[in-house]
């Protein structure tokens, strides 16, 4: 009878060690630089290695104008914004040099008010043309971004795009929610999760938007960093640490959060983000991918 090293021409090869999970099934949090200050309804943009968060609130009636800038390491102090807010758009537009935050809850209300970041200050920018807080959904860069979702209230599905001067109305959610996750681009966005709470997927194309399969845990107040066929969604209601994937068509369980928290900050992607704040923490977070590497011993 013939054997495999007879039809293949060489032994069998095996592992010389046990295997080791990795890829995005063995992605791991762990403990970065601790904020300097804490709060909850924080924005994000920019990468694990250079991040900003902006805003954010402790209870009600307090909101920051704060900004601390992220170096991979630990968090410093950057420029205050012109409005001091917290609900507003849970994943900013563009990088820590470049990026635009919108909406939001001031102590008085809701606003419309949009800001862009050079580096060194805030400059306001056009309003908005629907007022609103609740952790609006944002994906795109600073020039060509995306908002949709937040809560006026009710909750609402208004979807607006900036162009770098003015923003334009576009066709709304399929499901009306505050408090979701958003990524991608403007053209490309990932709206998940939200009020109810919900575990509803949606994808922008740039025209309008599709319903997709759900997240496995339901949750409202978590974080989606990555593009649209690429995300991570982390954290949530109730609170909860759970973490999961997205490759374009489904969601998939990974490892979670050492600390379960909703209405957190983050930002980045799939193989590289950041979980910070909510109060009244001031923990971050690193999301590290090992590289997919096997090694064989023949003999």
């Amino acid at each position: 009878m013939a054997t495999l090293k007879d039809i293949k021409g060489d032994q069998i090869r095996y592992l010389d060690e046990d295997p080791v999970v990795q890829g995005i099934a063995g992605g791991t949090w762990a403990s970065g630089g601790a904020m300097n200050t804490g709060g909850n309804q924080l924005s994000g943009a920019g990468t694990q290695t250079a991040g900003i968060s902006s805003g954010g609130e402790v209870g009600p009636s307090t909101t920051y104008g704060n900004s601390e800038l992220y170096d991979g390491s630990a968090w410093t102090a950057g420029p205050a914004l012109n409005t001091p807010r917290a609900q507003l758009t849970g994943s900013t537009s563009g990088t820590q040099t470049a990026t635009m935050i919108a909406l939001g809850r001031t102590a008085p209300g809701n606003v419309a008010n949009a800001e862009s970041f050079n580096g060194s200050a805030w400059t306001n920018l056009t309003s908005a043309n629907t007022a609103r807080r609740g952790n609006p959904g944002g994906a795109g860069i600073q020039t060509a971004s995306l908002v949709f979702g937040g809560n006026i209230p009710p909750a609402v599905g208004n979807t607006e795009s900036w162009n770098g001067s003015a923003w334009t109305e576009l066709n709304d959610l399929n499901t009306a929610r505050s408090d979701l996750g958003g990524a991608g681009l403007q053209t490309a966005a990932l709206a998940v999760g939200g009020s109810g709470p919900t575990g509803n997927t949606e994808i922008w194309n740039g025209t309008s938007w599709t319903e997709v399969n759900n997240l496995n845990t339901a949750r409202q107040g978590l974080i989606a960093a990555g593009t649209n066929t690429d995300a991570l969604a982390f954290g949530g209601n109730a609170p909860v640490g759970n973490t999961e994937y997205w490759n374009g068509s489904s969601w998939t369980e990974v490892n979670d959060l050492a600390t379960p928290r909703s209405n957190l900050g983050g930002l980045g992607s799939s193989t590289a983000a950041l979980a910070f704040g909510a109060s009244p923490t001031t923990i971050t977070e690193e999301w590290t991918v090992d590289a997919a590497v096997t090694t064989f011993t023949t003999s």
